[in-house]
């Protein structure tokens, strides 16, 4: 491990503790375990303004609060992240399915004081667990539906829904005092590739760029969002040679001069392949600050100490070198003591929020899609079989997170079964192992599993009577006796799925 020389090049102990202060300010690292770690609450001490917390974090909202009541005994101003979109991708229900559904299904019942509210509630929950900043809503148009990391994440493809229901949901939230991140600027719903794996590319015009993609980050600036996040995608329309997150022309020239925006921005997770494995954690998180960039998302994956000192120690030798310059550090440093300060100010002025429990129940419900083939379908009173056709899981929406039908159903239908199916014998498996019993099928994406159609091509031939459940993207043409379209794969979106397999 290196450690930080205070002095040098006849910089003097005071501004070598100050380049060492906003260094540490700019990063929001994760750490392990459900407890403030001694080398945080130290680091805390030497400037560390920001914190994020990751489903490893998180057993319940007791324990958050206490954390957060641990980590804020160092700093009042804490900024406490999370990635908490709900939906699909959840931090504070990672152990259950989240409470409220994700963007697409709110898109699909396009209702804005719904969003609004949907948000208004999650930010109460975040703000009574002391977590002030959350990297959401996903403002990315999801104009590609084989896209593999947003999908359901995103509000839909149509341009001026999407920013309808962005304004909303910053609305929302802040309104408890959370600040809102919105995300991925300058958009990666048109993307074939996975930036946690590689850097995607978006080969469109400056035009469409402008229409498709633009709209909902200039709508969320209006609605006032404290945060923009950065994405790790090459736009050789707006920049021929850096990504997003590393792009001057992207961060600075467009988001903060052209769009006029003035509040933070901050990097996706700078340990995604997009990144540490093209330019290498250290250097891209210089040529990230150097951009326009303000704080530094890291922790996703890295997460110990020595990472936290690599990265302190990596900006300010590059500001003594004068590969970055000493004001544009100071800068960011500046404005994420700014945004702590916004929040220690809204927390205060918030007041109480009334609490709304179900609204993320009457959103599922809302949002459920329902199409019948050959008419009215006889309530389903008997056990079933649930068989779930799952997909490997993106990064975002990780594997820790249950989804599906079954334990409602086997709570609604005592006696039900269920089991986990993939690969090419999916559907053979499903069936035998049915044995005789009526199956509701529950699928992710169809569209995007050339075996997943096979199993229910497999199931619909033995068992016309099969219910289906898409829980992801609803692209695919519906079939089964009953097709129930989620829009998403929140806890609550199972919830209101069984409810309607049952009611028939």
């Amino acid at each position: 491990m290196t450690t930080l020389a205070t002095t040098g090049s006849g910089s003097g102990s005071a501004a070598g503790d100050t380049l060492s202060r906003d260094a540490l300010a700019v990063l929001q690292p994760g750490f392990d375990g459900t407890t403030a770690p001694d080398w945080v609450r130290r680091r805390i001490g030497e400037g560390l303004a920001s914190v994020a917390l990751f489903g490893r974090n998180v057993v319940s909202e007791e324990q958050v609060t206490a954390l957060t009541g641990e980590l804020r005994a160092e700093r009042d101003d804490l900024l406490v992240a999370i990635d908490e979109e709900s939906g699909d991708v959840t931090r504070l229900d990672v152990r259950t399915g989240s409470s409220f559904p994700g963007n697409h299904a709110l898109g699909a019942v396009d209702d804005p004081a719904l969003t609004r509210g949907v948000a208004r509630e999650l930010g109460r929950r975040l703000a009574a667990c002391g977590v002030n900043f959350d990297w959401a809503p996903s403002a990315d148009v999801n104009a590609n539906p084989d896209n593999p990391v947003i999908g359901v994440r995103s509000f839909g493809a149509d341009t001026d829904l999407v920013a309808r229901h962005t304004a909303a949901w910053v609305e929302g939230l802040q309104s408890t005092g959370v600040a809102a991140c919105t995300k991925h600027f300058p958009g990666h719903g048109d993307t074939n590739v996975d930036s946690h794996h590689a850097v995607p590319r978006i080969d469109v015009d400056v035009k469409t760029l402008y229409e498709r993609e633009l709209p909902p980050f200039r709508a969320a600036i209006e609605a006032g969002t404290r945060a923009v996040m950065s994405a790790h995608i090459l736009v050789p329309a707006l920049d021929p040679d850096r990504p997003g997150t590393l792009s001057r022309r992207i961060l600075t020239d467009l988001l903060r001069g052209e769009l006029g925006y003035r509040g933070l921005i901050v990097t996706d997770g700078m340990e995604m392949r997009a990144i540490a494995g093209t330019y290498g954690l250290e250097q891209g998180v210089v040529l990230a600050i150097a951009a326009g960039a303000d704080a530094i998302c890291v922790g996703g994956g890295l997460n110990d100490e020595g990472t936290v000192l690599g990265l302190r120690d990596a900006l300010v030798s590059a500001v003594r070198s004068g590969e970055l310059a000493e004001e544009r550090l100071a800068d960011a440093a500046a404005r994420v003591r700014e945004l702590a300060r916004w929040t220690a100010g809204a927390r205060d002025g918030a007041g109480a929020v009334a609490p709304e429990p179900e609204i993320g129940l009457v959103a599922a419900r809302r949002a459920l899609t329902l199409t019948r083939s050959g008419g009215p379908l006889a309530p389903v009173t008997e056990p079933v079989h649930v068989a779930r056709f799952s997909p490997a899981p993106n990064i975002a929406v990780g594997d820790e997170t249950p989804w599906g039908v079954a334990a409602e159903l086997e709570r609604l239908l005592p006696g039900s079964t269920a089991g986990t199916y993939g690969g090419p014998d999916a559907g053979r498996a499903a069936l035998a192992a049915a044995a005789g019993r009526r199956v509701v099928a529950v699928v992710r994406d169809e569209h995007r599993h050339d075996w997943m159609g096979s199993a229910l091509d497999a199931l619909l031939a033995a068992r016309p009577d099969t219910v289906v459940v898409e829980m992801g993207v609803p692209q695919a043409p519906p079939r089964g006796a009953l097709h129930l379209a989620t829009h998403g794969a929140a806890r609550v979106c199972g919830v209101a799925a069984a409810e309607a397999v049952v009611a028939g």
